[in-house]
């Protein structure tokens, strides 16, 4: 074919599509039980700039200026965090809110104590993901060690740590697969046990992953948390490459704990159990100073708390010296929420998910981190879910009514349609909802790096306290 007829039929070619992209209707034309869509010549000829993530991400506040007066310093610390990506949002704006908490964290090491950060998550969190960078950074603040709170038998793998279970072992849970037996609300802080009736071992193996901070090498203190059925329950602990062993024996019923404390610090232990009971985790930690206990919850919503008998999980906090509580849930609601009613009835019941908490850990502050830009099939294209931004809005609202902190993932990744960026830049999955794990790391920098932020503004409001 000769040039010139080629020229014509693209000019011809171009020329229709752009009459279709004029004449096409907004709304689709309906076909069947689908409706087609195409592009408008607005769009076509102004297509959207991708994102830049890197360039976003590089935007972070720096709050490491030094102005002439530390009242100065203070408020300028202030007025950039609240115009920050990742700010915090506080009840009635108290940005001393977490105050006692890092005062406590400050104190642990010299105390002997472990102060708990519990982060109870959907998906998103998995496999300790966002909650690792979290613990990596406020250990190497306060001190601390090991990979925190563990089921005695684990369901989902996690890079953090091996915890392999078995013998005569069924898991009680309010949510999982059908497998899951419903124990009328006698679940523990990890919102699922392991009911013992005969004898069963756990095994703990401290990580050796390249990715993995140091801390979560090795372990030397160890409290195993049940709820003792009728009879006698005894209970073996063994380090597996050290002589250390002890046998404790509990004859009482009810929620209580048994410790162990090793003079080195080991990377395997082996834990059996025999009697009837449930167990709700084994904390496993190193030196005093902060743990991080990651808490998956596949597939939830985060409106689970209320299913926990009451009395039972204030008992089960009252042994683990509890700073923090985070929840971070709304994704796997997102797609359900599409007006108003539905969102106040979302919120309402995560209200009552933060009461209960509040009731049963009164000592505990609590931070809500709502879902992170997520992405749908809209017109060809992926965008965010239309009410997603009202979502994040009346979840910032909720928490802060029932005197929780919020903190948001959808605007420390750039806020509307973020994430398709973050997908092809490698940081978030193909699934267009969950990071990849490099994204998963930089969303828990980030939110540490919120934490030590105000960590700064707490020493600092101190220093100038101090010198009044």
């Amino acid at each position: 074919m000769k040039p010139y007829k080629i020229l014509v039929f693209l000019a011809a070619v171009i020329t229709i599509l752009a009459l279709v992209c004029a004449c096409f209707p907004k709304k689709g034309v309906e076909v069947g039980s689908q409706t087609l869509h195409f592009p408008t010549l607005k769009k076509v000829m102004n297509p959207k700039e991708e994102m830049d993530v890197e360039a976003f991400l590089a935007r972070q506040d720096s709050l490491d200026e030094v102005l002439l007066s530390k009242q100065d310093t203070l408020s300028q610390y202030r007025r950039q965090m609240d115009s920050s990506d990742t700010r915090f949002w506080f009840p009635n704006d108290d940005d001393r809110f977490f105050d006692d908490l890092f005062a406590s964290m400050e104190a642990a090491q010299d105390h002997d104590r472990v102060i708990r950060v519990l982060h109870y998550g959907d998906s998103q969190i998995e496999m300790d993901r966002i909650s690792d960078r979290l613990r990596s950074h406020l250990q190497e603040l306060f001190g601390g060690g090991g990979p925190g709170l563990v089921p005695f038998a684990t369901l989902i793998p996690s890079l953090s740590v091996s915890t392999y279970g078995s013998g005569s072992l069924t898991r009680q849970s309010p949510f999982g697969d059908s497998l899951v037996v419903r124990a009328n609300g006698n679940y523990g802080p990890m919102v699922q046990d392991f009911r013992v009736a005969g004898s069963a071992t756990s095994t703990i193996t401290a990580s050796t992953h390249k990715r993995c901070d140091e801390r979560l090498y090795q372990f030397s203190r160890f409290k195993m948390l049940f709820n003792n059925r009728p009879g006698p329950l005894t209970v073996a602990f063994r380090d597996r490459k050290g002589c250390y062993s002890d046998e404790q024996h509990c004859d009482q019923p009810g929620v209580q704990a048994l410790s162990w404390r090793l003079d080195s610090a080991t990377t395997s232990v082996r834990i059996a159990v025999t009697g009837t009971a449930d167990i709700y985790g084994i904390m496993v930690d190193d030196s005093p100073g902060v743990a991080v206990d990651n808490i998956p919850m596949r597939g939830c919503s985060g409106q689970q708390f209320t299913s926990i008998n009451r009395e039972q999980l204030a008992d089960a906090y009252s042994q683990m010296d509890v700073g923090l509580i985070i929840l971070q849930f709304g994704g796997n609601s997102v797609p359900y929420i599409k007006n108003e009613k539905s969102l106040e009835t979302y919120c309402t019941n995560l209200g009552k998910q933060i009461d209960r908490l509040h009731q049963c850990c009164p000592g505990a502050k609590i931070l809500f981190i709502g879902p992170s830009d997520m992405s749908t099939r809209l017109q060809g294209e992926m965008q965010s879910y239309p009410f997603l931004p009202t979502i994040i809005e009346g979840l910032q609202q909720m928490a802060n009514e029932h005197g929780a902190a919020y903190w948001s993932i959808y605007h420390a990744m750039g806020g509307y349609n973020s994430m398709p960026a973050w997908v092809r830049q490698g940081l978030g999955g193909p699934d267009y909802l969950h990071f990849s794990q490099r994204g998963a790391d930089i969303m828990g920098d980030r939110l540490a790096g919120a934490f030590e932020n105000m960590y700064r503004i707490y020493r600092m409001r101190k220093e100038v306290s101090d010198a009044q």
